[in-house]
């Protein structure tokens, strides 16, 4: 046995997606970092030992520009250029690498903490070290730092720490809570195992194993939905471990044995049920570990609940968005003989606040994931990984900023919250609504012109007719008005169109909330017609526009070919089940109902009469990172040829030492980490491909940063100080398939 003690400024301990982002996001500010896992990869239930998607406030799919940046989404794009197919060990790569890549992260895989050193009373408890071992090496390891983090998921550091924790429901009583049950009780949600299959190519036989289930003798066949083409988390229903009298901790091995004899039942019954074309398929993968929903969740200064989410509280302290459904499951899973999951959508992306994620009564402690302190409902939207991973990011940057002022995370929040969220703003974490702001910023000092601007909000280059057997509806951004807007339509008779135009209410909303106003007009019999309506409508303040065109079966609206950052396309479904994934979800909910699936990039063919501001230069200084009411992007006219650029100049010559891109990403595009629906881009085609950054330097321009096959997100590029510019320019060269330029932010300190 060989014992070591290991030293670092931060100690998080639990290698998946809010472990590895909190270490990263520690690591950036320059902290010393112990990165503890217990298992061989990283990336929890993501990994390829789980095989859990990656969602998040997207809510595969329902949300509008909800995708999460930061530090998960450089994975989820990097992902979707390396990995096309989705394949689980080229994941686990993607986010090893992300750790990697960090100098200052030590890491320690297969690594299993057990013994927590903490001292003080009961409500002032302090964290001196954590002791793990790591299997196979015989290594004892004694982890020392003044912060630690507690990423496990179970939530082991903070209950050795002897932090204030909860497990299973709580009463309505106690929060007010509609979902909440009568009394509270120990019920959580349960545990899974996947499995994944391929086709041979030839007949496979089986014989099932003695232990496997005849699934006929349970409610399975009858309740639950599945193909033999089917893999992972499509079975995301193989869940059990809920029920009160079991324990998703100490119950584990008793779980996984469970899950595993289903999994071989089912394919049992699909391969010699003779109910499905299973001949030539087979096992390809089984998991063995189960991935967990639920156990502990701490106590922290704020409790998140159910109301929080609904409402969609704006917390002074928010610093992470979800938009995930709350997602509660029957406690008896697999077994329930009725479906009683229940799924209710916020109208958009809610916000989590700092005070969730620090301990009560714990003075160096931290937690991110799904044990955060929040109520059993609201667990049931915050539990998803990629919202995980944004609390991890954000808590990873808290302790940085706490080690560097010497306080405790309750004086972060107290004293320094402003400054915790324009760190994360600055390093485009996933925050909605909070204008960046910083003193040493001196892009929004500068005037800002560019070689040209997107006037019109129009998308005009038909590609299809789409029948209007249901109400649908266009989404543009108004600045500063609209007074008519023309559609592209064919008519097989002479009809009247009914349109309304409605506010979305909250601007990080993108559904119909209070009507503004309305037209008819007759439209006579014949093809691609662009028909005016009038739609008068000055709001106080940017924002988007809901533009309803009622159901009419004698007309077609044309879908456009080409795709405009800011304006979507929208059907209101009918089915009753939108999603197989989302059997149990309100149908009634207008987030739900108006759905961009069966549009996606092809919005309808729409032109507004009045010129636009929306995409004017100086957005990229307003302080949005990302679409709020409106795009808040530079969007170039259509590029002819030759370069495009944005200039920034100051009365005064200034100096700095450095500049900060943020480019289109597109987050309405919903990204997963094994691609349950691929995109038809491994790069998002408005991407800025080549640029380079000049300045101007004693009356000439210098080239001081050039970048080739550029397909991230954000970039960051030096100044040499020493430099007196009076001007920057960024020259955009070329973008991955856009015909527009398009830059989100542009700052310099």
């Amino acid at each position: 046995m060989r014992y070591e003690t290991v030293k670092a400024d931060l100690t998080v301990v639990g290698g998946g997606l809010a472990g590895v982002s909190a270490a990263v996001s520690a690591a950036r500010m320059g902290k010393k970092v112990s990165l503890v896992q217990n298992r061989p990869v990283l990336g929890g239930n993501s990994s390829s030992e789980i095989r859990v998607w990656v969602l998040g406030a997207t809510g595969l799919g329902v949300n509008r520009y909800a995708r999460e940046t930061g530090i998960v989404g450089e994975m989820l794009v990097e992902n979707q250029y390396l990995n096309p197919d989705g394949n689980p060990y080229y994941w686990d790569l993607v986010v090893l690498e992300t750790v990697l890549k960090e100098p200052n992260i030590q890491l320690f895989l297969n690594t299993n903490v057990y013994e927590v050193e903490a001292q003080g009373e009961e409500n002032e408890r302090i964290i001196k070290s954590a002791t793990g071992f790591m299997m196979g090496s015989e290594r004892k390891i004694r982890f020392e730092s003044p912060i630690f983090l507690d990423c496990t998921g179970d939530g082991l550091v903070g209950f050795l720490a002897g932090a204030k924790y909860r497990i299973g429901r709580e009463s309505k009583e106690e929060f007010q809570e509609e979902w909440a049950p009568e009394k509270p009780d120990n019920i959580t949600l349960g545990s899974t195992m996947f499995f994944y299959t391929k086709d041979a190519g030839h007949p496979v036989k089986f014989v099932p194993p003695s232990f496997a289930q005849d699934i006929t003798k349970t409610a399975i066949p009858m309740k639950r939905v599945f193909k033999a083409g089917d893999n992972g988390c499509y079975y995301w229903w193989i869940e059990w471990g809920g029920e009160d009298h079991i324990n998703t901790l100490y119950d584990n091995e008793k779980i996984r044995d469970e899950l595993r004899s289903v999994i071989y039942g089912i394919w049992d019954y699909i391969k010699n049920s003779g109910n499905f074309d299973a001949e030539n398929m087979t096992l390809e993968w089984v998991g063995s570990v189960p991935g967990k929903r639920e156990y502990r969740r701490f106590i922290g200064d704020h409790i998140l609940t159910q109301n929080d989410i609904v409402n969609q509280v704006p917390f002074e302290d928010r610093i992470a968005f979800g938009g995930w459904s709350i997602d509660l499951h029957p406690p008896e899973g697999m077994y329930a003989s009725e479906y009683v999951s229940k799924l209710y959508c916020a109208d958009g992306n809610f916000h989590i606040p700092f005070r969730s994620l620090y301990s009560v009564n714990v003075d160096n402690l931290f937690f991110a994931g799904r044990n955060i302190s929040a109520t059993h409902v609201a667990f049931g939207a915050t539990r998803v990984m990629a919202t995980c991973s944004v609390m991890g990011e954000a808590v990873g940057a808290g302790a940085a900023l706490c080690i560097d002022k010497g306080v405790t995370p309750r004086e972060l929040c107290k004293n320094h919250i402003k400054e915790l969220q324009e760190t994360l703003l600055w390093k485009d974490a996933s925050i909605i609504g909070l204008p960046y702001e910083d003193s040493n910023d001196i892009a929004p000092q500068a005037r800002i012109s560019a070689s040209s601007v997107s006037r019109n909000v129009e998308v005009s280059q038909p590609k299809n007719a789409y029948p209007l057997d249901t109400d649908v509806a266009i989404l543009l951004p108004v600045d500063p008005k609209i007074s008519e807007v023309e559609v592209l339509l064919d008519a097989n008779q002479d009809t009247t169109v009914q349109v309304e135009l409605w506010d979305t209410g909250r601007k990080e909303n993108y559904i119909p909330y209070q009507q503004q106003c309305s037209d008819e007009v007759a439209v006579k019999k014949g093809n691609q017609q662009w028909v005016t309506f009038s739609l008068p409508w000055y709001p106080a303040e940017a924002q988007n526009a809901f533009i309803i065109v009622r159901e009419n079966e004698a007309v077609s609206l044309y879908q456009s070919s080409e795709y405009k950052t800011g304006i979507l396309g929208l059907i209101k479904e009918k089915s009753a089940n939108i999603s197989r994934l989302l059997e149990a979800i309100n149908n009634e909910q207008p987030v739900v109902q108006w759905s961009k699936k069966p549009i996606g990039r092809h919005p309808f063919c729409v032109r507004l009469k009045d010129e636009t501001n929306a995409y004017t230069p100086a957005k990229v200084t307003d302080g949005y990172l990302r679409p709020y009411g409106g795009p808040h992007m530079w969007h170039s006219a259509p590029i002819k040829g030759a370069e495009e650029w944005i200039k920034l100049t100051w009365e005064s010559p200034v100096n700095a030492s450095e500049v900060q891109l943020v480019f289109n990403d597109d987050v309405n595009e919903d990204l997963n980490n094994l691609h349950y629906i691929r995109t038809p881009f491994d790069i998002f085609p408005e991407l800025v491909k080549n640029y380079r950054v000049e300045v101007y330097v004693e009356g000439q321009w210098k080239v001081i940063a050039q970048e080739k096959n550029n397909r991230k997100r954000k970039k960051v590029h030096s100044i040499d100080r020493s430099m007196t510019l009076e001007k920057l320019r960024l020259v955009v060269e070329e973008t991955n398939g856009s015909r527009f330029a398009e830059v989100g932010t542009i700052r310099v300190i």
